[in-house]
């Protein structure tokens, strides 16, 4: 079940329309009624300082509590922050949602490289750990490609046989090419690489507080039916 209304008008009012905008999204992608865990990864790289200071993560935090709301009923998310290496391991939850990510961040030390795997890694041992059978769709932001491109295509490619889709979004010049190997991920072959298509990638561009809610929901959500039913048909998703 998700989040009721109610319990959200009373925990966190301020998520009330994005909670509601996330709804017309599933709804829309036929996903109504889906149970799924909802992660949240954040680049805690150097480039990023901006993006935590204007409120873009924070933006972004609340906008991806507000999804997990209508998918899972425990009305948390829990966050990665990565850099060089994994920087924290935490959740965001409704009651605390407000400042949350200045909260965690003002406990974090040096502001490190780029580096996907071992955030990838961690996402899968938290996922492993909890014991759930749902699946999980991981929202995996970043400003820039990874110091080390052939793990991140590795860990992608082991987590295919895992109930987990990687949704990875892009904050920066859509310009860069800092992106294209987060497009080159999206597209690694199946079934040669990795059974099923696990990734999407979408690019929020360089003041990612400027795409409208419905769009951020129906970009986070453009892929993830497709892989469902796909994972699905290879016994990945029960």
């Amino acid at each position: 079940m998700p989040v009721s209304l109610q319990k959200l008008e009373r925990s966190a009012p301020a998520l009330v329309s994005l909670y509601k905008t996330a709804g017309v999204s599933l709804q829309k992608h036929g996903l109504h009624g889906q149970r799924a865990a909802v992660y949240l990864v954040v680049d805690y790289s150097g480039s990023m300082k901006d993006y935590y200071k204007d409120g873009s993560v924070q933006a972004l935090a609340d906008r991806v509590l507000g999804l997990s709301a209508n998918l899972d009923d425990d009305g948390t998310v829990p966050v990665v922050f990565f850099s060089t290496d994994v920087d924290a391991v935490t959740d965001i939850a409704l009651e605390n949602h407000h400042g949350r990510i200045d909260e965690i961040v003002s406990g974090l030390g040096h502001m490190g490289k780029t580096s996907y795997h071992l955030a990838m890694d961690a996402v899968i041992d938290h996922y492993t750990d909890s014991g759930s059978t749902a699946p999980a769709l991981v929202v995996f932001q970043t400003d820039g490609g990874p110091i080390n491109k052939l793990a991140a295509e590795r860990y992608l490619c082991k987590a295919a046989k895992l109930p987990l889709f990687w949704q990875f979004v892009g904050f920066g010049n859509k310009r860069s090419s800092q992106f294209d190997f987060l497009r080159k991920l999206d597209e690694l072959a199946v079934p040669a690489r990795r059974p099923v298509d696990n990734a999407g990638f979408f690019h929020a561009g360089l003041d990612p507080r400027q795409v409208p809610d419905a769009e951020l929901y129906d970009r986070l959500l453009g892929e993830f039916p497709q892989w469902l039913a796909a994972a699905r048909a290879q016994g990945i998703v029960r």
